[in-house]
């Protein structure tokens, strides 16, 4: 896309700096002035500015050959590479996020902003120590970050480092006393270790963040009051859960949000009850197709 591009911003700069063709009917080649650099930043300022506008309204194909084409007239400047990268990010393109990052770090190598970018990148490549690595890289730089304290957590999760990830989870809460998320997911890691009854304060002091509000920690208090036999206060809370958000009966939206193994294969069960099932026939909420496959066998 860029090669298309340049060319056609290069023209639209140098129209201004044509000059007049004579009056008679001989054909001349008019001179071109070159363009300055000054010009090609200047532009390329407008191009960033112009992307990020975009970016902010999630207009992100939009924005991405915006923020290619500046990168490349302003090759130097480490926010371009920066918006870059999270472009890249937010569209999926992965391999060509860490490499705009990767510019940007080497430009900046003092700012963590890279760094905490690169972690959440190689998180989604599933490089979870590399992820961590990064991440702890930055928070020496920057440490108090509650985002980027969740996501080191969530690193340390993935690699089944559970005491650090706790840890690394009220480290973010200690910056940021209702940041919800953090407590949701110490639960997680204390059902995955086997300890049932913490788990379910985690999810219930979660719920009071929130004021109720969200359905996760709601469905993840069903699904362990399921696992302990008490079917009925289960139904309710998944129920009143996922009228709030009936994403959270796709299993694979699960795990994509750190459900563990134990919990995923509890909810499961959960989900393929009768009761349940009818209740999410009435609410009109679709069944995981790991469901339906478990009430056919």
């Amino acid at each position: 896309m860029m090669r298309h591009l340049l060319p056609a911003l290069l023209a639209g700069l140098t129209t201004t700096l044509l000059p007049a063709l004579p009056a008679g009917g001989q054909a001349v080649v008019p001179r071109v002035p070159p363009l300055e650099p000054e010009q090609l930043q200047q532009q390329g300022l407008i191009l960033a500015q112009e992307a990020a506008q975009l970016a902010q309204i999630q207009q992100f194909e939009l924005a991405l050959p915006r923020a290619q084409l500046a990168s490349q007239l302003i090759n130097d400047e480490p926010e371009i590479w920066l918006l870059l990268g999270r472009l890249h990010l937010q569209l999926g393109d992965l391999e060509p996020s860490v490499a705009a990052l990767e510019k940007a770090s080497a430009l900046a190598p003092d700012n963590p902003t890279a760094l905490f970018d690169l972690g959440t990148v190689y998180f989604r490549l599933e490089e979870y120590q590399r992820s961590a690595d990064l991440i702890e890289a930055g928070l020496e730089e920057s440490p108090d970050i509650p985002g980027a304290w969740f996501d080191l957590a969530n690193a340390y999760y993935k690699l089944n480092q559970y005491d650090k990830a706790i840890d690394r989870y009220n480290e973010a809460v200690k910056r940021e006393e209702t940041f919800w998320p953090a407590v949701n997911n110490i639960g997680l890691v204390l059902y995955e270790q086997g300890n049932v009854e913490e788990a379910i304060d985690a999810w219930e002091a979660a719920m009071e963040l929130t004021n109720g509000e969200e359905a996760e920690p709601q469905m993840a208090i069903a699904v362990a009051r399921f696992a302990q036999g008490n079917q009925a206060e289960a139904t309710d809370q998944a129920i009143a859960a996922l009228t709030r958000d009936p994403r959270y009966a796709d299993l694979d939206f699960l795990d994509e949000n750190l459900w563990g193994p134990q919990l995923l294969r509890q909810t499961q069960q959960f989900l393929a009850q009768p009761d349940v099932r009818q209740a999410l026939e009435e609410l009109r909420v679709p069944v995981d197709a790991t469901v339906e496959l478990q009430l056919e066998g």
